[in-house]
């Protein structure tokens, strides 16, 4: 796809009457940061970036070296559809830059880069991901009041929830992220729109957007949309399942006609890597002390380290073949949670999968069975490990990882660490009502 050029977004800004362009990036944790400039600082922007403080960014600079420059990105460029079309607002997603114009190492975009890069070296040229992401319509953001009591594929009656997706969808294409579909999820008030699948850092870019879009038009409904992974107990939690595939040129490299499975040499060790280093970055994928809430068996929330053919229990799927359908082979992690940034996520299973092809892992046998009724003793002779069961548990594992190391760079790394274990620290000295109703009244 051809790059944009600074002409052509004065002329869109021109033409669409925008008046302000708010220029986004993400923090370490995924959290979209913003702020914005009018339509004559525009040029200035394009050419030479915008400066601001990183010392305020949870995990960017010291405040001796606060100085940092955002970057707007062209290709970027969208109109935000619930703003005013009089003086219209556009959002612009940035590359956070050092003084001296070199990329910054605390981006997490910059991290993403990285990574497609290596693939690059590899011969692959595109990272392909079709993330599914979940989440809750609540009344308020100060409750767990639920909208509707709907399940999986359930057609509700007419009502906000129903109005709500249909805005979503709207808004979401208005700002080019192609929709494929669009339902209730299993729990009750839980839904997802899925995107259709992009280039990966394409993709990080509308998951970022996609979460803003549907808290904005939850909120101009005046209800309250969240990706916490695991916002109601007894029911299921909110993942991000994620496709995955690679591909040379057009040609899909995980598809093999000669194969069994029709994957090919490459996606098996691909497969192989994703699982190897699965624990290693969990914390990434899974970053919330609450992402462990989800992560339980029972809740179709994968916690056992194998994978399937079609088998929803494991950690990585491959969905089915259809003939014809070559380009559509791929593979499905299906750990990850809406709550993760998806620039480190992303990046983070595709060292894992390229790890696996570099260094020729071999994949374990796939289990077909449902995992979540083996028992320990028969999981145990299978050789099928679990995940970390908490946060304290997976940024252990992180610490000690030279995968993960390697996939964060020197300025993250040690920051994303530093503030997982403070997490872990605070919410742990916590004294929650379930001990109190437990033990107060007996010990």
């Amino acid at each position: 796809m051809a790059k944009r050029t600074k002409q052509e977004i004065l002329k869109l800004v021109k033409e669409n009457d925008v008046k302000f362009i708010r220029l986004w990036f993400t923090d370490v944790l995924g959290h979209v940061k913003s702020f914005a400039i009018t339509d004559s600082e525009l040029e200035g922007a394009l050419e030479n970036g915008m400066g601001f403080d990183g010392s305020s960014i949870t995990g960017y600079q010291d405040i001796e070296e606060s100085d940092m420059i955002a970057m707007p990105d062209p290709d970027t460029f969208q109109i935000l559809p619930w703003r005013p079309q009089e003086k219209a607002v556009a959002r612009m997603i940035c590359d956070v830059l050092n003084p001296d114009k070199t990329p910054y190492e605390g981006d997490p975009r910059y991290v993403l880069k990285r990574a497609l890069e290596r693939a690059k070296k590899m011969g692959f040229d595109h990272y392909y991901l079709g993330p599914e992401l979940e989440f809750f319509y609540l009344k308020s953001d100060d409750s767990t009041e639920i909208l509707d009591r709907g399940g999986y594929f359930d057609l509700t009656t007419l009502d906000v929830a129903s109005d709500l997706r249909r805005e979503t969808v709207l808004a979401l294409e208005k700002m080019g992220i192609n929709v494929e579909y669009s339902h209730h999820e299993v729990a009750p008030s839980q839904h997802e729109v899925d995107m259709r699948y992009k280039d990966a850092l394409e993709m990080a870019d509308n998951v970022i957007t996609y979460r803003v879009v549907v808290k904005e038009i939850a909120s101009k409904f005046g209800v309250y949309a969240t990706f916490m992974p695991k916002p109601i107990f007894g029911v299921n939690g909110s993942g991000m399942h994620t496709h995955q595939s690679l591909f040379k040129g057009d040609k899909n490299a995980f598809f093999d006609a000669k194969s069994e499975d029709h994957l090919s040499d490459t996606a098996y060790k691909f497969i192989a890597g994703l699982l190897k280093h699965s624990k290693e970055i969990c914390s990434i994928f899974a970053q919330t002390t609450n992402s462990y809430k989800r992560l339980v068996p029972g809740y179709e929330a994968p916690v056992y380290i194998a994978w399937s053919r079609r088998n929803r229990s494991a950690l990585v799927r491959v969905p089915f073949y259809y003939p014809g359908k070559e380009k559509a082979t791929r593979c499905e992690f299906r750990a990850c949670d809406p709550a993760c940034n998806p620039y480190l996520t992303f990046a983070a299973m595709l060292h894992a999968g390229l790890d696996g092809i570099e260094k020729g892992y071999k994949i374990p046998r796939p289990m077909d069975t449902n995992l979540y009724h083996l028992t320990d003793a028969e999981r145990k002779q299978k050789g099928i490990e679990t995940l970390p069961d908490s946060l304290g548990h997976a940024i252990a594992i992180t610490e000690e990882s030279e995968l993960v190391k390697k996939v964060l760079g020197e300025h993250i790394f040690p920051r994303f660490i530093e503030l997982k274990k403070k997490e872990w620290d605070d919410y742990r000295i916590q004294v929650t009502k379930y001990e109190l109703d437990q033990y107060l009244p007996v010990v």
